[in-house]
């Protein structure tokens, strides 16, 4: 894989000839060997959709392509970064926790309230954040970002996890996503935590949650 941990705050990537990695764009913090780095607007395998995607999502700032032959090392703004190999399955992140990924990933945009109706819009209204999430599918590793710390837990058939929308930061495997509310609409406005929105999801996979409610 190319991603390699370093410490809680930043990655090492190997870059070799005649691949590429994608990188937010301020990301990288050092490197050594012959490296060069180029604004991407479509946004690595995804293309012209992803692209489409992101600007619809108000992410106007190109991805980062990466590529020549050298050591780079990844981080932003101090964030904790976290490592996930993806084995031809598919990875969900929120948009801005995405760091870096192999270019061997097949990104795309998948709006997160597809499956829970229109408390998606009702979500990114109110708690500010986006409606759309970025898909990263195939084999490669995926660097993410969080605050406080990212933990995983285990989604089985037997075992429904409820997060706060502000604290989740990817998710993986065979799991269904709805947002609901835990209040009445009058009780909701002002209000974007998990006290009155709730991101159920269910089936059977991970799901990395943030220890910190904070926007990056």
């Amino acid at each position: 894989m190319a991603f390699e941990e370093v410490n809680s705050k930043m990655v090492r990537a190997t870059v070799r000839p005649g691949q590429r990695l994608f990188s937010q764009r301020g990301a990288m913090l050092a490197y050594q060997g012959d490296v060069s780095f180029t604004p991407n607007l479509t946004g690595g395998r995804g293309g012209v959709v992803s692209m489409i995607g992101r600007r619809v999502a108000n992410e106007d700032t190109p991805l980062m392509t990466v590529e020549g032959s050298g050591t780079v090392f990844f981080g932003h703004g101090g964030h904790h970064v976290q490592v996930i190999n993806l084995s031809g399955d598919t990875l969900y992140v929120e948009a801005d926790r995405l760091l870096a990924f192999e270019g061997t990933l097949e990104q795309g945009t998948v709006f997160l309230g597809s499956q829970g109706g229109v408390m998606g819009m009702v979500r990114g209204q109110v708690s500010g954040q986006g409606l759309f999430t970025t898909s990263l599918k195939g084999h490669g590793s995926v660097a993410v970002m969080a605050h406080g710390g990212v933990f995983e837990v285990p989604v089985t058939p037997h075992r429904t996890v409820h997060v706060d929308p502000q604290a989740y930061v990817a998710h993986h495997g065979d799991l269904r996503n709805r947002l609901s509310t835990a209040l009445g609409w009058r009780d909701m406005v002002g209000r974007g935590s998990g006290e009155a929105f709730q991101l159920e999801l269910s089936g059977n996979g991970t799901v990395y949650v943030q220890a910190s409610e904070e926007k990056l």
